[in-house]
């Protein structure tokens, strides 16, 4: 059977239609002939709406030519008489029915009614082209040299005929429902508010009648404007930002209440909560190019790198991993989609542009500045209307606008700084203490407290108390894991890090979400509490809360490599306090440290059990160096990550190595303590 190209990566409105081999079996080609008019007919039962009239006409054909295509199998012995040139036709009929499947397929796609709509000549077009060849096929098929009916073939000859002669012309209505759109985006860069009533004509006629159904068409536009920039193909941008603004704008405005009978109300009722990390960038470098990797796969050695760069590897005629020096199995590149992601959602929250091959990335920062003029007129407009009904709106619609700040300003900088303009900070606030808008009010302000003048505005409203408030006694534990990151991103403002360390309860509270929240609650506590450890006041603080043993706690039972490598940054502060140092000292972390740096694959992980077991030899007095000392595996762990590690844990290494062979010197000579106390002041910094 021919492999049908069935991409799930295709863009909309390309067809990547693949053409039969020359070799191929005239039964195997009628076969999949058979199968792909199927497809198309299977369209009838399928809802357009737009293209109405040239999908079903286009439909209308296909059927009859199945009808063809089936008496052709069943009198011509599944097509094994069929000559050359017969074949040959049927090859072009072939490619022309992918391509029109791809069509119907695009036309009657959930998320893509306004783009197809605002496309609409195009796709008319494209109709027009696809049946022209099909009756160009069709006029050179030898028909007389196949063996049908005589009403078959009178049937073939009317396809041809119509296929020819058929008007698919662009429908009169879809025309000037495109026109009221345009209209429509060119007042919005004017500065003046759609009317309603017209974008209820516009929406009722692409039968848009839910929030799930407009949030599909804004979902699809974010894709969309993804791809054109990743792809550097950034012309259509702004037309597409734009249409994505007047869906926002609908979306927010026009569906006051959402379809609860749709996954919709399930993202909305429990929308995924972020989880924050404090890991080092340099964990995300290939090996190779040591450049961020935007597409990590896996090598059978279970070694990650960047895809070009272990492609060119291979490419060079290498069949050993570059890292282990191992002999490649296969040279098979698994991605590694969740490592993909993490980067991508590292980048994203600390504003790091992500380089591909030298093209500007799909990265937060570009959404600095807005996508088009409509776009950020649209939401402007938008703003203002959802900071209104959290303050004057029923519980429902403060729910649901917190829910619609909580969305746009998830991923987009000029987006919250709208919302942040037109005063969304303070009612969020006020919805804490609200138990149905609870969860959303501090999703929407964790998203805020990623910018600036958001961090400013949430601390100088009083928003720390209902903050702790939640994070204390919050209604879900996503709603504490919330309040968590949001006292993250404001300990990046290093005036509040003194501030929020003073506020009585809160490390205590932070601590007790590590020791009973989920793992992302957990991982979120742990990164609160370094960013608030950058004041150095607050190490005393979070020591003498308990803190340590339950660090330690994660080290042992966790299997989560993020949750591991943050609490060992955590540990590596803590560590350089020297109650801190004498604690951990106290607990099996040594064990566990040399455990992590034997087997863990996380550069960034390596590098701060090194740094902890630096900062407890120069904090925690001679026991420790001497029981590191003594312990012989640990040279060649401390060895092993100065050939493998980051350039900062090479150093340190030899820093601590150093250390240690200064105490076996002077160990037999009776000298420990002096040569201890010297070597604690040697720092690798």
């Amino acid at each position: 059977m021919i492999q049908i190209s069935q991409r799930t990566d295709r863009r909309i409105l390309t067809f990547p239609a693949v053409h039969p081999c020359e070799g191929i079996s005239p039964a195997t080609l009628l076969a999949s002939l058979i199968s792909l008019c199927g497809e198309i007919c299977d369209f009838q039962c399928r809802h357009f709406p737009t293209q109405r009239r040239n999908a079903r006409e286009a439909i209308r054909q296909v059927s009859l030519l199945l009808v063809f295509f089936e008496e052709v199998r069943d009198r011509c012995h599944g097509g094994s008489s069929l000559s050359d040139s017969a074949v040959l036709c049927f090859s072009e009929l072939h490619v022309a029915l992918q391509k029109l499947r791809f069509l119907l397929e695009d036309c009657a796609r959930d998320g893509s009614r306004l783009w197809i709509l605002t496309r609409c000549s195009f796709v008319a077009a494209q109709f027009r082209v696809l049946i022209r060849a099909i009756a160009t096929a069709l006029d050179v098929l030898p028909l007389r040299s196949i063996d049908v009916g005589g009403e078959v073939r009178e049937l073939v000859e009317l396809v041809a005929r119509q296929a020819r002669k058929a008007k698919f012309e662009l429908d009169g209505d879809d025309e000037r429902c495109a026109d009221q759109v345009l209209a429509i985006i060119s007042r919005l860069e004017k500065g003046i508010e759609p009317e309603l009533n017209s974008l209820k004509r516009i929406l009722d006629y692409l039968e848009i009648g839910t929030w799930s159904d407009c949030n599909k068409d804004v979902k699809f536009l974010e894709v969309e404007i993804d791809f054109q920039c990743s792809d550097c193909n950034e012309r259509e941008v702004p037309f597409l930002s734009g249409l994505l603004g007047l869906m926002s704008y609908c979306r927010g405005v026009i569906f006051e209440e959402f379809d609860c009978r749709n996954s919709a109300q399930v993202e909305f009722s429990r929308c995924s909560v972020e989880a924050l990390s404090c890991l080092n960038l340099e964990d995300f470098r290939c090996p190779i190019s040591l450049e961020l990797m935007t597409d990590p796969v896996t090598v059978s050695t279970g070694q990650t790198y960047d895809r070009s760069s272990i492609q060119k590897w291979l490419k060079a005629g290498n069949s050993i991993c570059p890292k282990t020096g191992e002999k490649l199995i296969n040279k098979e590149l698994v991605p590694n989609s969740a490592l993909r992601k993490l980067i991508h959602q590292f980048c994203e929250d600390s504003g790091i542009s992500l380089s591909k091959s030298g093209r500007q990335s799909r990265d937060v920062t570009r959404t600095m500045v807005p996508g088009s003029l409509a776009a950020a007129e649209a939401m402007k407009f938008l703003s203002t209307f959802l900071v209104r009904k959290l303050v004057f709106g029923t519980n429902e619609q403060r729910n649901k606008a917190a829910y619609e700040i909580r969305l746009l300003a998830k991923s987009n900088i000029f987006n919250r700084s709208c919302f942040i303009d037109a005063g969304a900070v303070l009612p969020l606030l006020n919805l804490l203490s609200a138990p149905m808008t609870q969860e959303n009010a501090a999703a929407a302000l964790l998203k805020l407290s990623k910018h600036g003048n958001g961090r400013i505005l949430i601390v100088e409203s009083g928003g720390l108390e209902p903050i702790l408030d939640v994070l204390k006694n919050g209604l879900s534990l996503e709603a504490k894991q919330i309040s968590a990151a949001i006292i993250f991103y404001l300990s990046a403002v290093k005036e509040y890090q003194k501030l929020i360390g003073e506020t009585p309860d809160l490390i205590p509270a932070l601590i007790r979400l590590i020791r009973d929240g989920t793992s992302c609650g957990k991982k979120n506590a742990v990164v609160a509490i370094f960013g608030l450890l950058f004041f150095p006041n607050n190490q005393q603080r979070v020591i003498e809360a308990g803190t340590i043993p339950l660090l330690i706690d994660i080290l042992n039972h966790s299997d989560k490599t993020e949750l591991i490598t943050d609490t060992l940054a955590v540990l590596v502060n803590l560590a350089e306090n020297s109650d801190g140092a004498n604690l951990i000292f106290r607990t099996p972390a040594l064990n566990l440290i040399k455990n992590i740096l034997q087997s863990s694959n996380s550069r960034a992980a390596k590098e701060y059990c090194v740094s902890i077991l630096l900062s407890l030899c120069n904090n925690g007095g001679v026991q420790v160096v001497g029981v590191l000392a003594n312990d012989p595996s640990v040279m060649a762990l401390l060895y092993s990550v100065i050939t493998d590690g980051t350039s900062l844990a090479g150093k340190k290494s030899r820093s601590l190595i150093k250390i240690l062979h200064k105490y076996r010197e002077t160990s037999s000579s009776g000298l420990t303590g002096t040569a201890v106390s010297h070597e604690q002041s040697v720092h690798a910094w």
